[in-house]
């Protein structure tokens, strides 16, 4: 029986069309693999091998390389929370400390007790004007406070039918200079429309 669905390992077959060489489908076959296990395991990698026509060998030393995909079980939401110098000297270690408290563990990797959540100290995520920031659930978390943990940590315990959605962090967007008028405000999730000028009143008429 196999581990992957059979639409899944569709998808993994279709991706080496998409680059210049097979190998280089190996990490999003992988990730598509985590996505719907939770984790990767011994059968799962080798049944991606056989979808790309690849080495077993070869895709279980991706899958260990890379600290972004799991051989072992992890929450649901994963908290990857970035410790670098940025994010570190705007509280990330409270952050952490946060974190830790409101998901129930005491070390990296633990998952909690209900299963939903653990917890990853990561390098840098790229978003240090940021900071602190962290990743969770595919998506970036900025200007992080203890109270926002709690938040996130609240919103994820309660039925799906009760989360409010809400617009995904734009970490790609610069924040306007001071005295820039900066990008227009949204309202709604869409841009709203500037306010229309009034048109320049025509000269006077200068007497003679």
């Amino acid at each position: 029986m196999s581990t992957l669905s059979s639409h899944l390992l569709d998808e993994i077959k279709e991706l080496p069309a998409k680059y210049p060489q097979p190998r280089s489908a190996v990490m999003p076959a992988l990730d598509l693999a985590q996505e719907e296990l939770g984790h990767l395991t011994p059968e799962a990698m080798s049944e991606v091998a056989g979808a790309l026509q690849l080495d077993p060998g070869y895709v279980e030393g991706v899958a260990t390389f890379y600290t972004l995909f799991h051989l072992q079980p992890v929450g649901r939401h994963r908290f990857y929370v970035c410790t670098n110098l940025s994010c570190m000297l705007r509280g990330a270690e409270d952050i952490v400390d946060r974190v830790k408290g409101a998901i129930g563990v005491r070390e990296p990797g633990e998952v909690s007790k209900d299963g939903l959540f653990s917890y990853e100290e990561v390098e840098c995520l790229g978003a240090c004007e940021y900071a602190p920031v962290c990743r969770l659930d595919h998506r970036y978390e900025v200007d992080l406070t203890r109270a926002k943990i709690d938040l996130l940590v609240n919103n994820r315990r309660l039925p799906r039918k009760h989360i409010k959605s809400r617009p995904a962090a734009d970490v790609t967007t610069p924040r306007p200079l001071p005295g820039s008028a900066g990008p227009p405000r949204t309202r709604g999730g869409r841009q709203s429309k500037p306010a229309p000028r009034r048109p320049a009143r025509p000269p006077k008429e200068s007497d003679g």
